[in-house]
This record gives structure tokens, sequence and C-alpha cells, in this order.
């Protein structure tokens, strides 16, 4: 019994592990006040992205993620693949 509750306190433990990060991505294609969705609903389906905000008057996405799940250049693969090419501007490093 002791052993099941060590083995469940250590996968729950791992998670913890886990850091959230933030990044800025430039989104300079952005032409309507329409594509923040788009881009919002792609960073969305990324598994690991927790919140996207996405601005159109900025032309930019401040993206949280799990960064054992996701990484920057997996967030910039899915607006690409979206239609809307980024580049980081910002990460919690810089």
């Amino acid at each position: 019994m002791n052993k099941i509750v060590l083995v469940v306190l250590m996968a729950l433990s791992l998670s913890t592990w886990a850091e959230s990060k933030t990044v800025i991505l430039n989104l300079p294609t952005m032409n309507c006040a329409m594509c923040p969705i788009t881009v919002k609903k792609a960073l969305k389906n990324v598994k690991g992205v927790t919140d996207a905000d996405v601005s159109y008057e900025g032309k930019q996405a401040v993206v949280n993620f799990d960064d054992e799940l996701t990484s920057p250049d997996a967030l910039i693969n899915a607006t690409t693949n979206a239609g809307y090419p980024s580049t980081i501007k910002q990460t919690d490093e810089s």
C-alpha cells in the first residue's frame, strides 16, 4: 500500500517540475481584425499552450505555455501553418 501512495505522489510531483513560460511573437502579416482569431485558434491547439492573447493592433501574440509540452519553435510552426509566419520578439529570458 505504501508503494502505491509513493508512486502516486511521485507522479503528481512530476508536473511541478514543468515551468510555465511566456513568449511574445511578432505577427507582421496580420492585415485585418479577423486575423487574431485564426492565430489564437492555431496557438491554442498546440498541446501545452495555456493562454494566448493576440493583438491585431500590436501585431503580436503573448503566449503562455508549459515548457515540458511545447516550445517557441512549435508556436512559430503553428502560426506559420495557419498562414501567419511569426518571429520571437521576447521570451521570459530576454
